[in-house]
């Protein structure tokens, strides 16, 4: 196992550079020192500006050091627009606050998604199926941000109102584990019911796709109870999709979800990566992409590894 993970990690290397050198081009498409010294600056100020920022190396040198902080986990370069702050301080407080959002929801999500595509399946064609499917397709059909906006008004102010005191935060963030619910539990619920209607649609197609397969035609001759049947070995046999989807989604808890923490006031990754974003604050984007690119390849990896846990068929070579 150890020989393929590093061999894919090998062949993942180019197209992780590839990836960096990519978002420094598209970066460097504007020159954020016009925009941070205005029009009344002199060259001279220019000159210094670009030197004070790095930007006045080649661009490969620059190239090299972003690569060589990333290889060293050396995130020191200075945030433009704070100074005194580092990309690795804006990191380490960024991450966390994510994941105090992302992790439940797709926790929440992920068990609820899988119990009612089950029992979607197990009741295929009946009111129950059609009834789940209904509520299924209504939540992918609404936007999100008609979920945010809906969410803040009756799930914070207008409860408020009702209740007499405030019971979900409408926007900021303090962090502790006895705070969570009163800044998270609001965000973490829009994003689980959102969440829910794709993952549910797509959960039910897998189970209902290995209701016809041939071994559970003869768990069925053998008498196995119907219960066990679909929630024993149908289930052992639908992980592939599942640890697929699952996966897949792993980057992004990093990341967070950047509408609700926008609109929420979270300062997650997210939040953080379209402020840096707006102000052309070069090093946090690089160091921010970095770090997702990386996670991405190794959600990619991981996955080939559950494969093979998960379906002794599947061999890593």
């Amino acid at each position: 196992m150890w020989a393929f993970v590093i061999r894919k990690l090998v062949y993942n290397i180019p197209v992780y550079l590839a990836i960096i050198m990519l978002l420094m081009v598209l970066l460097r498409q504007r020159d954020p020192v016009a925009g941070m010294l205005g029009k009344n600056a002199t060259e001279q100020d220019y000159i210094n500006k670009r030197e004070e920022l790095g930007l006045n190396v080649p661009f490969f040198v620059q190239y090299g050091k972003l690569v060589k902080s990333i290889v060293t986990l050396d995130f020191s370069q200075k945030v433009w627009n704070e100074p005194g702050v580092t990309v690795g301080e804006k990191l380490w407080t960024a991450v966390p606050r994510s994941l105090a959002l992302t992790v439940p929801a797709l926790a929440i999500t992920t068990v609820i998604s899988i119990f009612i595509a089950m029992l979607s399946a197990f009741y295929r064609g009946r009111w129950i199926d059609r009834l789940l499917v209904f509520f299924a397709v209504l939540g992918m059909s609404v936007s999100f941000l008609v979920y945010i906006i809906f969410g803040q008004y009756f799930g914070a102010y207008k409860l408020q109102q009702w209740v007499g005191s405030p019971v979900f935060s409408i926007h900021g963030y303090e962090s502790g584990i006895w705070n969570w619910p009163f800044y998270m539990l609001l965000p973490v619920l829009i994003s689980v019911i959102v969440a829910m209607g794709y993952d549910t649609r797509f959960y039910r197609a897998v189970m209902v796709e290995e209701t016809q397969a041939d071994y559970i035609t003869t768990a069925r001759a053998k008498g196995a109870p119907q219960s066990k049947v679909m929630f024993v070995h149908m289930l052992r046999n639908a992980m592939i999709p599942i640890v697929t989807r699952v996966m897949i989604t792993l980057p992004f808890l990093v990341t967070g979800s950047i509408l609700l923490e926008e609109f929420f006031g979270i300062p997650g990754m997210g939040y953080v990566l379209l402020s840096a974003i707006r102000n052309n604050d070069f090093p946090v984007v690089e160091g921010f992409t970095a770090v997702f690119a990386g996670l991405f390849i190794l959600s990619i990896i991981a996955t080939d590894i559950l494969y093979a846990i998960f379906d002794p068929r599947v061999r890593l070579q």
